[in-house]
């Protein structure tokens, strides 16, 4: 492959320039080539690496544990015990997140098959939002439920 600047590897690749400099920064990615003009020449490890870490970040792993992939993918020869850990973490994370989102759907779905059209001063959405405190929420705000922080 051709070597690419900045520019070319941030279209090749939809990660922005900054964003590739500071996973340089960060050791991220290996430090580029350099022309004779001193600009950053990437080539293929570059390129492969960024999707790695795109694919990781659209999978919604954590910063910590990209930083932690990334050093296991630099040793192929390592037990993947440690990968599999981060990746079943991972998963309770999406499961409780899912949990979160479903009883979230739930109180929307509550709330919006109580509102019978008409004015907004009877509509059920607008009073049940204004009455933080009612006590009946099924979503949790901030991590405790409704009930308990009326």
């Amino acid at each position: 492959m051709a070597r690419l600047t900045i520019g070319n590897l941030s279209r090749e690749t939809g990660v922005k320039a900054t964003t590739i400099r500071w996973y340089e920064a960060e050791g991220w990615l290996p430090p580029p080539a350099r022309t004779e003009g001193g600009h950053r020449s990437y080539g293929d490890t570059h390129l492969r690496r960024l999707g790695f870490i795109r694919h990781a970040r659209e999978l919604g792993f954590s910063m910590e544990d990209i930083r932690s992939l990334l050093a296991l993918a630099d040793r192929p020869g390592a037990d993947c015990s440690a990968a599999h850990a981060i990746a079943m973490a991972h998963i309770a994370e999406v499961d409780a997140r899912m949990k979160r989102l479903e009883a979230l759907r739930s109180e929307l779905q509550r709330m919006a098959s109580q509102c019978v059209g008409g004015h907004v001063e009877e509509c059920r959405i607008i009073e049940t939002l204004a009455d933080f405190g009612h006590g009946h929420c099924t979503v949790p705000i901030h991590g405790e439920p409704a009930s308990r922080l009326g």
